[in-house]
């Protein structure tokens, strides 16, 4: 990995988006990197919040989905695959760090160097933590594994995931079945079907504060069988974000 390529993308929710890309920018970072933040159609307010932090900033990349397409916010899809045809092309490892994550300044070098030394490396994935440092959602899971880092066959999430060159080479994303929404399952999965392993850090906690930038989150773990009507009626995407 010669480089990383670093997105954030982010759809309103622009306190802990403003905090994420602080986070970023104050990171100590040992290799040439890139970062950009997606605005998937935020609102025109804070749209121009992001436009006067990327100006003020001048240490990242907007790019407005807006200007790109039509199509109604999600579009985690078109990010997914413009970053990976970017970072192939600067033969860097891509960094998904979510709009309501944040973290201290050698945590993205910590992921680096100890990923760099797995073996068969595809996905690897901080923990999330609430402010009192309990990991939470959407790793529950992983409260009874211990301070260590894991081969987990679990989902990941794109909280604070690392896709390795090796499996952006090795999946087109451009094949992605475009009627889900979010793919951070789907991508789990396909990393191990070509044989990667998927390695979990119970030993880097980040701090995730889930339902500001994503209503549905609230609802999925408080009434699961709500979560479920919505989203096979279609509703989920009435939601106010």
């Amino acid at each position: 990995m010669k480089a990383l390529h670093i997105i954030t993308p982010v759809k309103n929710s622009i306190d802990t988006a403003l905090d994420t890309i602080d986070a970023v920018l104050a990171s100590n970072i040992t290799i040439p990197f890139r970062y950009t933040v997606y605005n998937d159609y935020s609102t025109s307010e804070n749209t121009a919040i992001l436009e006067q932090k990327c100006k003020d900033s001048g240490g990242f990349q907007l790019v407005n989905i807006s200007e790109l397409t039509s199509n109604p916010s999600p579009n985690y899809d078109m990010v997914l695959r413009m970053a990976q045809k970017e970072a192939l092309a600067a033969e860097a490892g891509l960094l998904i760090i979510e709009s309501d994550v944040n973290f201290a300044p050698d945590a993205i070098q910590l992921l680096l160097d100890q990923a760099n030394n797995l073996p068969l490396c595809g996905m690897a994935a901080a923990v999330t933590v609430n402010e009192n440092g309990i990991i939470n959602y959407p790793y529950e899971y992983a409260a009874s594994y211990g301070k260590r880092i894991v081969d987990c066959s679990r989902v990941f999430s794109f909280c604070f995931t690392l896709l390795t060159c090796d499996l952006l080479k090795a999946i087109d994303f451009n094949k992605f079945d475009r009627s889900h929404t979010y793919f951070d399952a789907v991508l789990t999965k396909l990393s191990l079907k070509h044989g990667f392993k998927n390695y979990l850090f119970n030993t880097l906690p980040v701090l995730h504060k889930p339902h500001s930038s994503r209503p549905w989150r609230k609802i999925k773990e408080a009434n699961i069988l709500r979560y479920y009507y919505l989203k096979l009626t279609g509703r989920l995407h009435l939601m106010k974000a």
